[in-house]
């Protein structure tokens, strides 16, 4: 899945170029491109689906250019969240394979010990059926808010455990709750399951969106399929998987991963991965001068010289156009200052 906007790294995540697209982690690869590489290890590259925007099926064919053709790129007119997209998908793949197995995975995540989520994703395979929905869990470390969370009857050393339930981004105090209760994972975002059980529990779960889109069955991977889906895909609900399935299924396993997971969820995701220097500043394509400053994230174009004094713990964003000054503590909001700067700046504009 690649067709979100990113607007929490605001003003480097654009619309026009939002996160997924980016080089954010220092290893020389965005992160389509890391997600992209991270799943050859386990499926044929010609078997590899990207469902996006429209507007980003150029960039995609860019960055994977002799990896991936245009028949692998999904385009979405309108985003709808991530319930149609994987809806519209698994149809797809079913009118292909109708006993695929088939992994789910965001293109927006950091991980890091490809070997170690590899053998995870092919035990998750081999343990796929007609009935069970596999998510993977992240032992959590914090009461995050960002999050859904998936609770477990009793943690042990199992490899699949049954959920108990399944909660979508609870407020602080049910975060805390659940970080007490030590039987509570956060939802990774990470799925496998096969066409069968996926489509299954849409039809039962969700069965307006299951129908809306499965009346295109006959007319998926024709040339027909364009028109279809410009007709029908917007009158689908806007709704995620977690709350369209997820949340209702009485039939999810979940698997603790044992792979490194991040979720680069905003800025302050960002400052935590890279390394520091003495004084906790963190410096992405910026050349830093400072004085009695500490604990900020500095990113600019690349080689760009940087001075502060006396500042801490603020995150500084520059782009060819916009300079963000927030502190770091307000990093949760940059989504809502983006929206209110955008619209301030638009302001009279035709």
């Amino acid at each position: 899945m690649a067709g979100g906007i990113g607007s929490r790294f605001w003003p480097t995540s654009t619309p026009n170029f939002p996160k997924q697209f980016h080089e954010m982690t220092g290893t020389g690869q965005s992160l389509l491109q890391q997600t992209f590489h991270r799943l050859e290890n386990s499926i044929p590259t010609e078997q590899i689906f990207i469902v996006t925007h429209a507007t980003y099926q150029a960039i995609i064919l860019d960055q994977l250019e002799g990896k991936i053709s245009s028949d692998q790129i999904i385009c979405e007119p309108e985003q709808r969240n991530t319930g149609p997209c994987i809806l519209l998908a698994s149809l797809k793949i079913k009118k292909i394979n109708s006993e695929a197995r088939i992994v789910v995975t965001p293109s927006d995540h950091l991980i890091l010990d490809e070997a170690i989520f590899t053998e995870d994703i092919n035990l998750a395979l081999k343990a796929t059926d007609e009935k069970n929905l596999i998510t993977f869990g992240i032992q959590p470390d914090y009461p995050a808010t960002g999050f859904g969370y998936v609770a477990v009857d009793k943690v042990s050393d199992a490899r699949f455990l049954p959920v108990q339930e399944f909660t979508e981004k609870p407020d602080t105090a049910t975060a805390q709750k659940f970080i007490a209760a030590e039987n509570y994972f956060w939802n990774s975002g990470i799925f496998v399951w096969s066409v069968q059980a996926i489509l299954s529990e849409f039809e039962s779960h969700a069965p307006n969106l299951y129908a809306l889109l499965n009346q295109g069955f006959d007319q998926l991977n024709t040339t027909d399929e364009a028109l279809f889906i410009a007709k029908n895909y917007s009158l689908a609900e806007k709704i995620s998987i977690d709350y369209a399935v997820m949340e209702k299924s009485k039939n999810i396993l979940l698997s603790p991963a044992r792979f490194d997971w991040n979720d680069l969820g905003s800025w302050k995701s960002i400052y935590d991965f890279h390394r520091k220097d003495k004084d906790g500043n963190v410096m992405i394509h910026s050349d830093l001068y400072h004085e009695n400053a500490s604990g900020n994230l500095i990113k600019t174009n690349p080689n760009k010289k940087v001075v502060i004094a006396g500042l801490d713990n603020f995150i500084v964003v520059d782009t060819q156009n916009i300079l963000m000054i927030c502190p770091m503590d307000k990093n949760q909001e940059v989504k809502e200052i983006s929206l209110k700067a955008t619209k301030k700046f638009n302001r009279g504009k035709t």
